[in-house]
């Protein structure tokens, strides 16, 4: 998740923000908590200790709450609304392909077993939702497929991820037009295209 954090932070930067102001509201520190916990989950996995992973589904909830306080604070309900349908979409996608492969989300490691995120007896030793892919996996395109190193991702799940980047932009955009009143943001592109 800390992808989608720089990513949106980035973006933010990219159109003009003043980037230290998001650091310095409170409306953002429960999900830059919950993101700091989530690295240091990421750690204890990537050491082999994946007795804590029980907690994943309990963490994943509190960390997507953990976005009201900055939707609240900020009043941001449109990009709320819009995120929550990524949220919705994702989840959507992803109860899809566990249907159509039993109840199990097959994941295909690729990069995440260099890194040691995965090894070779992992999901023996997890026994949860993710199973190791196959050719018989129904749906490979909706599956985990997308290894970034310490998380293997689906479609599903960008869309929800997609979310929290959506939050985050947001938030840096509305401290800074609360900050200057005169704030606007750059264009996205600064030369016509012909």
């Amino acid at each position: 998740m800390i992808i989608t954090f720089l990513i949106a932070i980035g973006f933010a930067k990219y159109r003009g923000c003043d980037i230290k102001i998001g650091f310095r509201s409170i409306a953002l520190y429960p999900p830059i908590i919950c993101e700091i916990a989530y690295l240091i989950l990421q750690i204890y996995v990537m050491n082999g200790d994946y007795d804590i992973l029980i907690f994943a589904d309990i963490f994943k909830k509190i960390y997507l709450l953990s976005f009201l306080f900055p939707i609240i604070m900020l009043k941001l309900y449109k990009p709320g609304l819009i995120g929550s349908a990524f949220v919705v979409i994702g989840t959507a996608l992803n109860n899809w392909v566990m249907v159509a492969n039993n109840g199990k989300m097959p994941v295909f490691p690729t990069l995440t077993y260099l890194t040691g995120y995965v090894k070779s007896n992992t999901f023996e030793r997890i026994n949860d939702i993710h199973v190791l892919g196959n050719a018989g996996t129904q749906m490979i395109i909706l599956s985990d497929i997308f290894d970034v190193g310490w998380s293997i991702l689906s479609i599903g799940d960008i869309l929800i991820h997609l979310f929290a980047g959506i939050i985050v932009y947001s938030a840096i955009v509305e401290l800074n037009k609360r900050k200057n009143e005169n704030f606007v943001l750059k264009p996205i592109f600064s030369k016509k295209i012909r």
